[in-house]
């Protein structure tokens, strides 16, 4: 991946951070991208620091103008893009009766027209190249119903289907399309869900009141574990596979 461009978005923190971290540890230059400014320069300083290649490009990965913005910046800045990441990603949890349109329409802005919007912008500086790689990180609860996360999980089928879809259409163009499906993985965004000291224990080994199986390896994901399966992806060694989704969740959804 030597001085290959990849742009990540959801670069601030958690999965992708290590996603940024793991292409730069590759020999990729790394366009950074998080709506978080103050938090996305310091991941990236820390990747600097590192001695890897990653520049802060801040946006909204909702809007269309900046989603168009920042891709054109990221290939004046650093050259043609080869890799993008969709790794932005918000959780809202509640039972469905008392989720409200806000919580609604925020995750699937993010979660899901983020995702076509980031894609669009990217596969459109693609196709004239005729090459270029696309992961989208979803979750294993596109799959699998998840008490209190419908608005998640149904955000994260949309990103998985239209990624699928995506790939479908650009395949003789030379452009993959593939994602990865994480499960629990100690972020952030997991331990919002924890309401004490059990929760890790409860996340691991399972919860019959909301029909949740643990996970059958007994440990969390690191966040790198989820960062090494979007690097193989994006990798030449995945170079005919396209449409596919990897699950990395331990075990949690039983081949679902």
């Amino acid at each position: 991946m030597d001085g290959k461009v990849a742009l990540v978005t959801g670069a601030a923190g958690g999965i992708g951070e290590a996603v940024a971290r793991a292409l730069g540890e590759r020999g990729a230059v790394v366009a950074a991208v998080d709506r978080d400014a103050d938090r996305l320069r310091h991941t990236v300083d820390k990747l600097r620091a590192d001695g890897l290649e990653a520049q802060a490009l801040p946006a909204d990965v909702t809007s269309g103008t900046d989603a168009e913005s920042v891709v054109r910046e990221a290939e004046q800045r650093l050259g043609p893009l080869e890799y993008l990441v969709n790794g932005a990603g918000v959780l809202r949890l509640g039972h469905v009766r008392h989720l409200t349109e806000e919580d609604w329409t925020t995750t699937f802005a993010v979660n899901a027209t983020g995702v076509f919007l980031m894609s669009r912008a990217a596969v459109n500086r693609m196709l004239p190249r005729r090459r270029g790689a696309i992961v989208t990180v979803a979750s294993n609860a596109a799959a699998t119903p998840r008490v209190q996360m419908a608005a998640y999980a149904a955000s994260k089928a949309a990103a998985t289907m239209f990624t699928k879809s995506l790939g479908l259409e650009v395949a003789r163009d030379g452009i993959r399309c593939n994602v990865v499906a994480p499960g629990s993985t100690a972020t952030p965004m997991l331990t919002s869900m924890w309401q004490d000291e059990s929760g890790p224990k409860h996340t691991v080994e399972g919860r019959l009141e909301s029909f949740r199986v643990g996970i059958p390896l007994g440990k969390l994901a690191r966040p790198a574990d989820i960062a090494d399966a979007v690097v193989f992806l994006l990798s030449d060694e995945a170079s005919h596979i396209t449409l596919h989704e990897l699950t990395v969740d331990g075990g949690a959804a039983l081949g679902a």
